[in-house]
C-alpha cells in the first residue's frame, strides 16, 4: 500500500465526520463525528510517520497526544450535555438557546 491509499482513507473518514457534524441534530452524534475527524488526522500522522521517517516515533507520539486530547474533549462535551439535558430535557442542538440575552 502506498501513501496515497492511506491519505484517501483519511480523507474519506474526515469527509464522513464533516458530513456528520453538519447534518446531525443530536449533540452525541456531533461529538462522534468530531471523533471521526480526529481519527482521520491520526491516520494521516501515522501514514506520514511511516513513509517519511520509518525509524522515528514523532508521528506516533503526536497521534497519542491527539487521542488524549480527544478523550478529554469527549469528557467535557458529555459533562456539558448532561448539564444542559438536566436543565432543558433535550439533546437537540436547535433547542440550545442558553446564551441568548
Amino acid at each position: 500500500m502506498t501513501l496515497a491509499h492511506y491519505l484517501t482513507v483519511a480523507a474519506l473518514l474526515f469527509l464522513i465526520g464533516l458530513f456528520g457534524v453538519l447534518t446531525r441534530r443530536n449533540v452525541i452524534g456531533i461529538l462522534m463525528s468530531i471523533e471521526l475527524m480526529f481519527n482521520a488526522a491520526n491516520v494521516n500522522l501515522a501514514a506520514f510517520d511511516r513513509f517519511l521517517h520509518p525509524e522515528g516515533v514523532a508521528g506516533t507520539t503526536l497521534a497519542l497526544l491527539i487521542i488524549t486530547v480527544a478523550a478529554a474533549e469527549v469528557v467535557v462535551g458529555l459533562a456539558l450535555l448532561m448539564a444542559i439535558h438536566r436543565n432543558l430535557g433535550t439533546a437537540y442542538v436547535e433547542d440550545f438557546n442558553l446564551l441568548k440575552g
